[in-house]
């Protein structure tokens, strides 16, 4: 099965409103009076990292995608767990576990351990504590409101491309969006981060809220404009995208990259309707 027909099929024993359809980055959950932001990513060697990744920087990475998923949230970190696949390297893994912890003032609250034969996994749940309410979700986004994207995007493209041993911080050690994020949760329609090309998340942002996104390529920071075309869709970016009134100051930077409109084809790109076929982005 392709990755969006195995969720849609996962939807329907996702009946717990917690589960937000599986149309989120994340799951939250209402308990003693807090909100609850919970998340899990897997990285994969060969697909999500290099084959010849330190396991320092998988290790920081594996813990900041998942960061950036409470971002996208507006969520305090409250703690990881993390899987780990025994290996080579094992000792790097730690150092750079112990870094990223360290960086983000982040507790590791257990995990597990395998060890097998052949591609190694790894994969991290990461818990949250909400800061606005409502909780940030994809599915607010309205007719009228603009579209916002934080950073540059395409960053991530040319570290993963630079000569052997030199691969950009921005490939190998993202940094999560957390402080812009608790500052446009009170105000966003919807938000989400950026992990697999703007074009594909623009779409299922447009999709999960039911309207269209209209966007402006010239306008979308790039890290090669000479190279505007793959910048956009090939993520891996961690930035955060967002809609919000046209109205409304921002309490980050951002820029603004087009405008949300009623219901139609789900994504135009510079008035060229795109659909997910189009190879809009990043899909297993």
């Amino acid at each position: 099965m392709k990755e969006a027909d195995f969720i849609a099929a996962l939807a329907a024993l996702a009946g717990d409103p917690a589960a937000r359809r599986l149309r989120d980055d994340a799951a939250v959950i209402e308990l003693g009076g807090e909100r609850l932001i919970l998340t899990h990513d897997t990285l994969v060697q060969g697909v999500h990292v290099r084959e010849d990744e330190d396991p320092a920087d998988i290790a920081w990475k594996l813990v900041a995608v998942n960061l950036s998923d409470l971002a996208a949230k507006g969520a305090e970190p409250v703690g990881v767990l993390i899987g780990h696949m025994l290996g080579n390297g094992d000792e790097r893994f730690v150092e750079g576990l112990r870094a990223v912890l360290s960086e983000f003032d982040l507790p590791l609250l257990g995990g597990d351990t395998v060890r097998a034969e052949g591609r190694r996994v790894w994969g991290c749940t990461a818990i949250g504590r909400a800061t606005s309410n409502p909780v940030p979700d994809r599915r607010g986004a309205k007719a009228g409101d603009a579209v916002y994207v934080t950073g540059t995007l395409g960053r991530a493209m040319l570290g993963f491309e630079a000569p052997e041993g030199e691969h950009g911080p921005a490939y190998r050690r993202p940094v999560p969006r957390l402080a812009e994020g608790c500052a446009l949760a009170p105000i966003v329609t919807a938000m989400m981060d950026i992990s697999d090309g703007l074009l594909l998340d623009c779409w299922r942002l447009a999709e999960a809220s039911g309207t269209r996104i209209e966007l402006a390529s010239e306008v979308i920071p790039v890290a090669d404009p000479a190279r505007r075309a793959e910048c956009l869709r090939w993520g891996d970016d961690y930035e955060l995208l967002f809609t919000a009134p046209s109205e409304l100051p921002l309490p980050v930077e951002a820029t603004r990259i087009g405008t949300v409109s009623d219901a139609g084809p789900a994504l135009l790109l510079d008035g060229r309707a795109l659909s997910n076929a189009d190879g809009l982005g990043y899909s297993h």
